[in-house]
């Protein structure tokens, strides 16, 4: 299947090197074949292979590749310098693909060599827009609420392969990434705190519990959940507020970018599933528009509540909630509708019968509104 990115990858090759980072297994090496595919006499190059990195290392490609692509070379020692170099002596029209891990992004934050250079794109899970180009989008949604958007185990089709691959992938992510990234000797911890925020999705997190739970310092549960999310094992999604400083120091909501790893209802794994396809849809228009948004939690101090809201250059233009059969118009969208009268209001409901709108408040079929955000 052809991914979202790919055509808007082609058309940026022709301006800068491009970056594609996104979790582990997310398809990124399959992304850079298939644009392999469409472009004259291209190479793959992996780091992690001793022969190619023998080539990557003495720039011993085939000196008319219109395409290079150099997967995992964060892994090399100067990276950054390297392939600065690389790109200001590139031959005329050769193009510079680079892929990696997440820690390709957690890396690139440092330094300034190669400025100007590049365009960055995020490859995120499958969602129901992109698998509706090939299924139904209500078979999509369920299905990546049974499955998760990671290729393989949603291919696979099988609740038991995908399980097969989901502990396999956790453990090898704990083992190697974490342990690597973060020189943790207290793996378990790591097991844990991945345990207790499965179960805890969709609700605003309270570090002081985690670290009680835990028998750890607040400051280091802050720094496990700091990896998990450079890792894109996690995402965080902070309550709205003008002032950002105060937004990061009120209680986050945590989803996971697998759906198919969250420990909960059908509902709960409904709004993770919403919640990576808004944040896909985001990161999208961030990475090919340059769009300023940003995908934040609504809540009062008495506890009114909404799942999700998008923002625009500071400012809410659609507030979001995620309902499982609900048809009956929220209470609290209404309490926010008159404070906030100027803004789209949105009720997603995975088993909604027909669309509605009641006081300015629509209710739709999750499926198909979700089919149309942009990726």
């Amino acid at each position: 299947m052809k991914r979202y990115l790919e055509d808007e990858i082609i058309k940026d090759l022709q301006k800068k090197m491009v970056f594609i980072t996104g979790p582990r297994q997310i398809g990124k090496t399959f992304l850079a074949k298939s644009i392999l595919g469409n472009m004259k006499n291209g190479v793959y190059l992996n780091n992690d292979d001793m022969d190619d990195a023998k080539v990557i290392k003495k720039r011993t490609w085939q000196p008319d590749a219109g395409l290079v692509v150099l997967d995992e070379i964060h892994k090399m020692k100067g990276w950054k310098n390297y392939l600065k170099g690389v790109f200001d002596t590139r031959r005329e029209r050769q193009s510079i693909l680079v892929t990696g891990s997440a820690r390709l992004d957690t890396f690139r934050q440092s330094g300034e060599s190669l400025a100007g250079r590049y365009f960055l794109y995020r490859l995120n899970p499958l969602s129901v827009k992109e698998l509706s180009a090939v299924m139904k989008p209500s078979e999509a949604l369920l299905e990546l609420d049974t499955l998760g958007g990671f290729p393989e185990p949603f291919f696979s089709a099988s609740v038991d392969d995908a399980a097969r691959w989901r502990k396999q992938y956790y453990t090898d992510l704990i083992r190697e990434d974490i342990f690597d990234i973060g020189r943790i000797g207290e793996l378990r911890a790591v097991r844990l705190l991945l345990e207790l925020l499965r179960k805890r999705v969709g609700s605003p997190v309270s570090y002081t519990s985690l670290s009680q739970d835990m028998q750890v310092s607040v400051n280091t549960v802050k720094r496990y959940i700091d990896i998990l999310e450079s890792l894109h094992i996690i995402f965080i999604v902070r309550p709205f507020h003008n002032n950002i400083a105060r937004a990061i120091l009120k209680e986050p909501k945590i989803y996971f970018y697998d759906s198919g790893y969250v420990d909960a209802g059908e509902g709960i794994r409904f709004e993770n599933t919403a919640a990576v396809c808004l944040l896909k849809h985001l990161q999208y228009l961030q990475d090919s528009k340059g769009a300023e948004n940003g995908l934040h939690y609504l809540r009062t101090k008495e506890g009114k509540e909404i799942d999700f809201v998008i923002s625009d250059k500071g400012r809410i233009i659609t507030a979001i909630e995620a309902k499982l059969s609900d048809e009956n118009t929220s209470k609290n969208m209404v309490y926010f509708r008159r404070m906030l009268p100027d803004i789209d209001f949105v009720q997603l409901v995975k088993n909604a019968r027909r669309d509605t709108e009641e006081n300015g408040i629509k209710t739709v079929n999750a499926a198909g509104w979700l089919a149309e955000l942009k990726a």
